[in-house]
């Protein structure tokens, strides 16, 4: 199985894309180029139509118009079985009265593969998800992470030319949860698998694709790479789902500044001709000045209304002189905890012209 997955590996076109159920648009005029080899995630809130866009990946879906290809083959109204690809489910859609290793093959068996082929292809799907040797156990006998495993590995014996992740690891503790999530990135680099994976959750979304799709009311509104996705956001919806962002309102001045009321901030970025514009400001964006009478660009001021501990960092939310809100982040070793200042004290802040990032209202 391993030695030729690279080479079965196909990437997949969607082209407008678009399902409707009378008047109302779950799907609108989708198209995305999932190139061989890529781990692209889904992502957006609730009702965006990531479910329905899976379920017409998958065949579970009719899309009204568009087409899906799957490599060079048009697969757009193909049924699920005969679509040669893999599905990892929220729940993992085991079969508990079945053991590892019958869950594993089922595709096989499904597929009316010549049983002297499945030993070889089970031993290197459960090697391949460090389950060997789990072929006998009993489906609850596992715990949630070697359930999760074991689905990947059902997913993968068949060799499939595209594998489909629908929040697959939603259902674990956090712990677990952030562990799989390198796990799955991991297998993605040994596998160099397709992967379309879905999901509402944007760290783990930042932390495993090679790029990011953010869905809203239906439409894909913006993708990139993780990086450039959450310090390049195309306007205040992105901006405002991905990170711990702050959006106030600024008015342009000119191609490099703009005016938080009465402050004067400098930008490295070209800003939008938009009438309505938004600063947006990440939370570990913001660096604390240790002199309140520091002078240069980008100083923001204003009063600490309240400190959280976190474990890892501390989180501050500052009032700014002339109005508007903003949150940054403290690490809380030594250091953090020398620049940190108690509810109702003034505290200077600032945000470095190359993190100076104005978007446009979204429409």
């Amino acid at each position: 199985m391993v030695k030729s997955t690279q080479q079965e590996n196909f990437g997949v076109s969607i082209r407008s894309a678009t399902k409707t159920y009378g008047d109302f648009r779950a799907l609108d005029d989708v198209s995305l180029e999932v190139r061989p080899g890529e781990f692209v995630s889904i992502l957006g809130p609730s009702g965006s139509g990531k479910t329905t866009f899976l379920g017409i990946l998958g065949g579970f879906v009719q899309p009204s118009s568009g087409r899906i290809l799957l490599g060079e083959r048009d697969i757009t109204f193909e049924p699920p079985h005969k679509r040669n690809i893999g599905i990892v489910f929220q729940n993992y859609a085991l079969f508990p009265h079945m053991s590892v290793a019958e869950n594993v093959v089922f595709p096989l068996r499904a597929r009316r593969l010549p049983k002297s082929e499945w030993p070889a292809k089970l031993a290197a799907a459960l090697d391949m998800v460090e389950l060997g040797g789990y072929g006998a156990r009993r489906i609850d006998e596992l715990s949630g992470g070697q359930r999760q495993r074991v689905a990947l590995a059902r997913a993968m014996i068949f060799e499939p030319g595209l594998i489909l992740m629908d929040e697959p690891l939603s259902a674990l503790d956090k712990q677990l949860r952030e562990t799989m999530q390198i796990e799955l990135k991991h297998l993605h680099r040994k596998l160099a698998a397709t992967i379309i994976y879905v999901t509402h959750d944007q760290r783990e979304a930042l932390t495993m694709s090679d790029r990011i799709a953010i869905m809203n009311k239906g439409r894909i509104v913006q993708i990139d790479t993780p990086e450039r996705l959450h310090d390049n956001p195309a306007d205040s919806f992105v901006a405002g789902f991905i990170g711990e962002a702050t959006l106030l309102p600024v008015t342009r001045v000119d191609e490099r500044t703009v005016m938080l009321g009465d402050r004067r901030l400098v930008s490295t970025r070209a800003v939008p001709h938009n009438l309505s514009l938004f600063l947006v400001v990440h939370s570990e964006k913001l660096t604390v000045e240790p002199d309140e009478g520091a002078e240069g660009a980008n100083l923001l001021s204003g009063v600490v209304d309240e400190v959280l501990y976190q474990g890892e960092s501390l989180r501050l939310f500052v009032t700014l002189s002339g109005g508007g809100r903003v949150s940054l982040r403290l690490p809380s070793n030594h250091h953090g905890r020398t620049l940190l200042k108690q509810p109702g004290e003034r505290i200077v802040v600032r945000l470095h012209p190359d993190d100076t990032v104005v978007v446009p209202e979204a429409p």
